[in-house]
C-alpha cells in the first residue's frame, strides 16, 4: 500500500491506501465503520451513526468562511466484490491488493473500490486537512449503497443541516452530473421437480469465462456480452436439437454487474451426441465472431461428461430455457430528452439452481419511474407465461434533473476557473443515492462528481491518478465558493 501513499495529492491517497486495507464488501462495513469513528474521536470531529448505520462527520467553519451554506459531502462506506475465477480472495477478510499500473491505480484480480472508495478518501481528507477553506460542513458516509441502497432508504429527516449536497459517486472527471437513474429488482422463481435420467445419456457441460463484465449501468450500452444471456443462447440452441434435462445452471454473482461467467450442463438422449456437439461448436463460433472486437479474452468451453442420475425435468428445463433466453436484456430504451443517455435497461444478472428451485435475478434502471415500472410489467408478462413466481422489491427513485441549480452553477464555474473549461452537465445511466435524499431532504441542491473510474463493478476496475487530482482541486475550490447562507 505504500506507493498508494507516494501519489499526489498524498492526503486523499494516504485514506484511500487505510480504505483499501480494510475489507468492506456490502453489508460488511462494520470494521471500515469503527475505524472511522476512531479516527474522528482521535482527530476531536464531532460523528454520530444513525439508526440504520450510517456515518455523519460535521466540521465548523474555517475563519471566514462562518456565513456560507452548510455543505453535505456524501459517499458510500461499500464496494462491489467481484474477483477473477483465479483469484482466492477472500472480500470478508483480505484488504484489497491495490498497485500503481502507469498512470492508473488497479487491483491484484479483484474489483478496487475505487468506486465509492476515492470519494470517501477525499471526503475524510476534507475534514482532516486544517488548511482548506470551507463554510460548514457534514459528511453523509453510508452503508450497502451498492447491495440496496439501505442506508440511503434509512436516512431519517433532521440529521442533516445541510442545504446543499455533493456526492462523490460518479465516475468520469470532466462531467458533472446533475440526474440519474432509478431502479428496482425482479426475482423469478422456477419451482422444478428432479427426473430421472436415461441409462444410456449423454451430458455436455458449458463454462463461460473472460467476459469483461463491468457496471450494469454505466456500461450497459458498451456492447460487452452478458454471460447469463450467452449461456442461454447455447442452451437454446440445445433444446433444439434434443430435449434436455438441465443438471446445473449458475451464472453471474450480483445483480448490479454483467455478469462475467457462467456455468450450465444438461443431459440429451445419446444418439444425438455427434449432432449436439456440432451445433453447439457453430454457436460458440458465431459467438466468438460477433463479439471479437468487444470481448478479446471470451472462453467457452465445451466438454462431454458423465450424466448424472437425476437433473431437471424435460418439462421445466424446457420452461426455464425458453423463458430467460426470452427474457430482455440490455437498452430498453435511449431518452428523447437527453442524447446519448440510457432511458432504461434490463440486466439479467444472477442465475441459479439450488435447492430445487431456479431463480434469476433482474435489476431494472430508468431515468423516469414510468420507464422503470413498463420493464417490469414486461418481465411480469413473460413469466405469467411460465409457472414461475414473480416479486419485485427494493425500488428507489430516480433523480430529476434541476436546470435551476445553484450548486451545478458554481461547480461550472469552479471548474471553469481551475482548468480554463467548462465541464459537460450529465445525466447518468447509474443508481446514485441522491433521488433517495430528496424523499428526506426535498429541498437539497445536489450535484455528482468524481475521477474518472473505468470498469467498475469488475475485476478490471480501474481509477486514473491524474484524474484523482483535477477531481480534488474541483473539491476544495467548490468549498471555497459556496455562496452565502
Amino acid at each position: 500500500m505504500s506507493e498508494l501513499s507516494m501519489l499526489q495529492p498524498n492526503e486523499l491517497w494516504r485514506f484511500f491506501s487505510n480504505i483499501c486495507a480494510i475489507p468492506r464488501p456490502s453489508k460488511h462495513e462494520q470494521a471500515l465503520s469503527d475505524w472511522i469513528v476512531s479516527w474522528a474521536q482521535t482527530k476531536k470531529i464531532d460523528y454520530q451513526i444513525d439508526s440504520i448505520g450510517n456515518i455523519i462527520l460535521k466540521k465548523a467553519a474555517t475563519s471566514g468562511y462562518e456565513d456560507r451554506q452548510t455543505v453535505a459531502l456524501q459517499a458510500h462506506l461499500d464496494m462491489v466484490p467481484q474477483a477473477n475465477s483465479d483469484s482466492n480472495h477472500n472480500f470478508t477478510t483480505d484488504p484489497i491488493q491495490a498497485y500503481v499500473d502507469g498512470d492508473w491505480v488497479t487491483a491484484k484480480g479483484t474489483t478496487l473500490g475505487a468506486d465509492n472508495g476515492i470519494g470517501l478518501a477525499s471526503i475524510l481528507a476534507v475534514f482532516d486537512a486544517s488548511d482548506i477553506a470551507h463554510g460548514p460542513i457534514e459528511a453523509l458516509l453510508t452503508i450497502d449503497e451498492e447491495a440496496g441502497m439501505t442506508g440511503a432508504f434509512g436516512l431519517e429527516p433532521g440529521i442533516l443541516k445541510a442545504s446543499i449536497l455533493l456526492n462523490t459517486d460518479s465516475e468520469q472527471e470532466g462531467e458533472v452530473y446533475m440526474g440519474c437513474a432509478g431502479g428496482g429488482d425482479t426475482s423469478a422463481v422456477f419451482e422444478v421437480s428432479q427426473q430421472r435420467c436415461p441409462a444410456d445419456a449423454k451430458a455436455i457441460s458449458i463454462s463461460i469465462s473472460g467476459l469483461k463484465g463491468g457496471h450494469s449501468g454505466c456500461d450497459i450500452d458498451t456492447g460487452r456480452a452478458n454471460a447469463n444471456k450467452l449461456m442461454l443462447r447455447l442452451l437454446a440452441k440445445a433444446q433444439s436439437q434434443s430435449k434436455v434435462q438441465i443438471a446445473s445452471l449458475h451464472g453471474g454473482s450480483l445483480r448490479n454487474a454483467i455478469p462475467r461467467e457462467a456455468k450450465t450442463s444438461f443431459v440429451f438422449e445419446a444418439a444425438q451426441l455427434a449432432d449436439m456437439q456440432h451445433i453447439l461448436k457453430l454457436e460458440v463460433d458465431d459467438i466468438a465472431a460477433e463479439y471479437a472486437n468487444v470481448e478479446t479474452n471470451l472462453s467457452i468451453e465445451l466438454n462431454t461428461i458423465d450424466a448424472p442420475v437425476d437433473a431437471i425435468s424435460t418439462t421445466n428445463s424446457a420452461e426455464i430455457i425458453a423463458s430467460l433466453n426470452a427474457c430482455p436484456n440490455g437498452i430498453i430504451s435511449m431518452s428523447q430528452d437527453i442524447q446519448g443517455i440510457v432511458e432504461t435497461s434490463l440486466n439479467l444478472g444472477v442465475i441459479r439452481f439450488e435447492a430445487n428451485q431456479v431463480s434469476a435475478l433482474i435489476l431494472a434502471r430508468s431515468l423516469s419511474d414510468s420507464g422503470r415500472l413498463y420493464v417490469e410489467s414486461m418481465l411480469a408478462s413473460l413469466f405469467e407465461l411460465t409457472s414461475a413466481s414473480l416479486s419485485h422489491s427494493g425500488a428507489y427513485p430516480g433523480w430529476k434533473p434541476d436546470t435551476d441549480s445553484k450548486i451545478m452553477k458554481v461547480v461550472q464555474d469552479s471548474y471553469q476557473e481551475l482548468f480554463n473549461k467548462r465541464p459537460n452537465i450529465m445525466v447518468i445511466h447509474a443508481g446514485l443515492e441522491c433521488g433517495l435524499f430528496k424523499t428526506a431532504y426535498p429541498d437539497l441542491d445536489m450535484v455528482s462528481f468524481g475521477p474518472t473510474i473505468k470498469f467498475p463493478h469488475s475485476p478490471d476496475e480501474k481509477v486514473e491518478i491524474a484524474t484523482v487530482a483535477r477531481y480534488w482541486e474541483l473539491m476544495k475550490k467548490t468549498l471555497a465558493n459556496i455562496p452565502v447562507k
